[in-house]
């Protein structure tokens, strides 16, 4: 996984909440997007570190990056 800052369309940071919340956000979040646009999705759940990336590809979205930040780390997602 390449870990740079892709340009993106908006932000969800779920820090602060503990599965399986950042999943069902980041899920909910996705949906709402068009075709081409970017999620930046925050978070510092360390269980949402793996089962965010799992449940996104499951479900047809593509990463584009992660990107740690000390305790957080940023996912880029999109179609």
């Amino acid at each position: 996984m390449v870990e740079t800052t892709p340009e993106y369309d908006f932000t969800l940071d779920i820090r602060g909440e503990s599965c399986p919340y950042p999943v069902m956000h980041t899920l909910d979040a996705l949906g709402g997007l068009s075709p081409g646009e970017v999620l930046e999705v925050v978070t510092d759940c360390m269980q949402a570190f793996r089962n965010i990336p799992q449940e996104v590809t499951k479900h047809g979205y593509r990463i584009f990056s992660e990107v740690p930040d000390g305790p957080d780390m940023s996912f880029y997602i999109g179609t």
